[in-house]
């Protein structure tokens, strides 16, 4: 009884686990401080509250070599952002050409489509005229074979 106690007791503590995990006090975070300041998002305040930093140094004071560097990065950045906008420009003209020659294939084929169901239709039909035809052709040929008479008929015309 006493293992039963004991294995019950721990099914249920390891049950509740994520639940007594959850149950945390809230923290106040940094932005917490800031909006509750009335500090504006992405001043510099707000920065310093959030533990960061930033503040350009003066025209004066800049590296010319780290000036033309991070000008020839944007430059090749750019080159890249031209490049990739030119690319996808022409991707979607192909798509486009690609899709408009689908369409027209697929209108071609759907007429075509079209076409053979009305002369499959018209061929069943005159199929089925013809077995008309042919039928009362036939009773004719055998009304006049009953009554022993010669009967001049012609067979209908095959369709």
């Amino acid at each position: 009884m006493i293992r039963f106690t004991l294995a019950a007791g721990a099914a249920l503590l390891l049950a509740a686990a994520p639940v007594l995990a959850q149950t945390t006090a809230p923290q106040t975070t940094v932005s917490g401080k800031a909006q509750s300041a009335g500090v504006t998002p992405g001043s510099e305040e707000w920065l310093r509250l959030r533990g960061e930093s930033y503040s350009a140094a003066p025209d004066s004071e800049q590296n010319p070599d780290e000036v033309a560097e991070t000008i020839r990065l944007n430059a090749g950045i750019a080159a890249r952002n031209a490049a990739a906008e030119q690319a996808e420009a022409e991707s979607a003209a192909a798509f486009e050409r690609q899709n408009a020659q689908w369409r027209e294939e697929t209108a071609r084929l759907e007429t075509q489509r079209a076409q053979y169901e009305a002369d499959l239709a018209a061929a069943n039909a005159a199929r089925a005229a013809y077995e008309r035809a042919r039928a009362a052709w036939e009773a004719e040929v055998a009304a006049c074979e009953r009554a022993r008479r010669v009967c001049i008929t012609t067979p209908p015309a095959k369709y």
